[in-house]
């Protein structure tokens, strides 16, 4: 539930950095074979061969601590925005972004899972040494989301936006500072979906350093931007809440336009073609076979967190309850996750792309080893939940004793939680990788919705729902989702899934 994994992260979580060096997207491949095309001699140095042939560890860890490094500074960007909404605007700008990016990422989530499509043909055609596929798929991606941001997202999230606050029952005064907020962020998100495109394919590739420096990049500018536009400096005036999402807009729009000229430049491991770049129907519905089921269940989350959060707001102590909540899960539980998350993509980009190489028994290893990591990440913020769980609840001054004391009985069940969470993300990330989508779709419904929805329900209709309950609810969701994708994964199902497109003639 409030499953921030499987759903794209805040703009600066997703960021993407101005610079980047040839040396690290292209590294050394093996000799080419004599008699072979100089071209194809260049386009062998371009990915790295060590994730199909080099030791699994390394090549594992290579591609998730950049991801991991980017996501902890994108939430503690997040953090910052937040905190200075709420010291220029007050606690009404807060409630705006916090309603705001509910709507948005339901509505992106969706739009957003064809990069999931094209991380899965990437990563294979990658494996597979096809550099010509790899970046007919990227160009692709770029036609669809463009054509869906303009065509769909802007005009659409433009007129409907004051009914979505409506079904959320957002108070009026919240509104006001919602509507503009919401609206810019839709007629405005083809930088952001970009940015969601560039990251997902670039490591996919074998590059997830880029990533990490744009996203660095963004990062900065974005938090200057916000600085001079919610308080206002000089003649720029004071924007407020809608200042954030202008922050957000041009710093994402902007570096998005330098990464498409490195793209049509072919100066990173991926890029754009020289010719036909006429829309390919075939690979369209290719990025939406593979991708739709992981939009499905983005939405699923995010319903499913919603829903929680009604039973934790029936309690008898529901203010204090969801005050625990907020902290606990949203923030301190983050810190396993945004680790776990960069392994999962990790574990699928390493899969992917040596199930294109042909070794499907790697691809097993691989994700084994990211299950590995992740519960050492997790074991060890689990083991700082229990020892100094005050000390982490009074970052956020949090001092009310019945607030903290639920907090702290929340946070013992979360260290437990947290290596099946974390075990569950890499195993989700080994079956996406490899084009098995519907699975953890079908997972995530009855380990994340039916699991604890339903044992909330029962016990609220049967006797007194206590909070530590809920806690209980969580963790058991968690637990079946571990053992439904270790099981899945294990079945090996996922070996006999073709991804292919068709080659172009020359």
């Amino acid at each position: 539930m409030n499953d921030r994994t499987d759903s794209p992260p805040r703009p600066s979580e997703s960021g993407e950095a101005a610079a980047t060096a040839a040396a690290a997207t292209e590294t050394a491949a093996p000799p080419v074979a004599a008699g072979a095309a100089p071209g194809a001699a260049r386009k062998g140095r371009r990915f790295d061969r060590s994730i199909v042939e080099g030791p699994l560890t390394p090549a594992v860890w290579k591609l998730a601590w950049p991801t991991m490094l980017q996501n902890v500074i994108g939430g503690l960007q997040g953090m910052v925005d937040h905190a200075m909404v709420g010291h220029y605007v007050g606690y009404t700008g807060n409630a705006a972004i916090g309603v705001s990016w509910q709507i948005f990422l339901v509505v992106v989530v969706f739009i957003s899972s064809l990069f999931t499509g094209m991380s899965i043909l990437v990563a294979r055609f990658t494996g597979a040494d096809d550099h010509e596929k790899v970046n007919r798929t990227v160009y692709q991606a770029f036609l669809t989301a463009v054509g869906l941001s303009l065509g769909i997202l802007a005009p659409l999230g433009y007129v409907l936006a004051p009914g979505l606050l409506d079904v959320i029952n957002a108070a009026p005064e919240v509104q006001a500072e919602a509507l503009p907020y919401l609206r810019i962020m839709f007629v405005f998100s083809t930088g952001m979906l970009l940015f969601f495109m560039l990251g997902g394919a670039l490591r996919s590739a074998g590059d997830a350093r880029t990533p990490l420096r744009l996203g660095i990049f963004v990062t900065v500018l974005n938090i200057t931007l916000n600085v001079i536009l919610i308080r206002g400096l000089g003649p720029i005036p004071a924007f407020g809440t809608m200042g954030a999402a202008m922050g957000t807009v041009i710093a994402t729009g902007g570096v998005g336009l330098y990464a498409l000229a490195r793209l049509w430049g072919g100066r990173w491991v991926v890029g754009f073609p020289r010719h036909d770049l006429r829309p390919d129907w075939d690979i369209i519905r290719s990025l939406f076979r593979f991708g739709l089921p992981t939009g499905i269940q983005g939405i699923a989350m995010n319903v499913g967190g919603v829903l929680l959060l009604g039973f934790v707001g029936s309690l008898a102590l529901s203010a204090e309850a969801q005050a625990a909540y907020a902290i606990t899960y949203t923030q301190l539980f983050s810190f396993i996750t945004w680790t776990s998350v960069g392994l999962m993509g990790a574990a699928a980009a390493v899969a992917g792309q040596n199930l294109g190489a042909g070794n499907a028994d790697r691809a097993t290893s691989a994700v084994h080893t990211a299950a590995r990591i992740a519960v050492a990440g997790a074991a060890t913020i689990g083991v700082l939940f229990l020892l100094i769980p005050r000390q982490l609840l009074g970052i956020f001054g949090m001092e009310e004793p019945i607030v903290v004391e639920l907090a702290v009985q929340f946070m013992r069940f979360l260290s437990v939680s947290g290596l099946f969470m974390a075990v569950a993300l890499t195993y989700t990330g080994g079956l996406q990788g490899t084009g098995d989508t519907k699975s953890p779709l079908y997972i995530s419904i009855v380990s994340q919705i039916v699991v604890p929805l339903g044992l909330c329900f029962v016990i609220q209709q049967t006797s007194t729902l206590d909070p530590w309950e809920i806690w209980l609810a969580i963790l058991l969701g968690h637990i079946t989702r571990c053992t439904l994708s270790v099981l899945r994964f294990r079945q090996g199902a996922w070996r006999e899934i073709v991804v292919d497109i068709r080659s172009t003639a020359r």
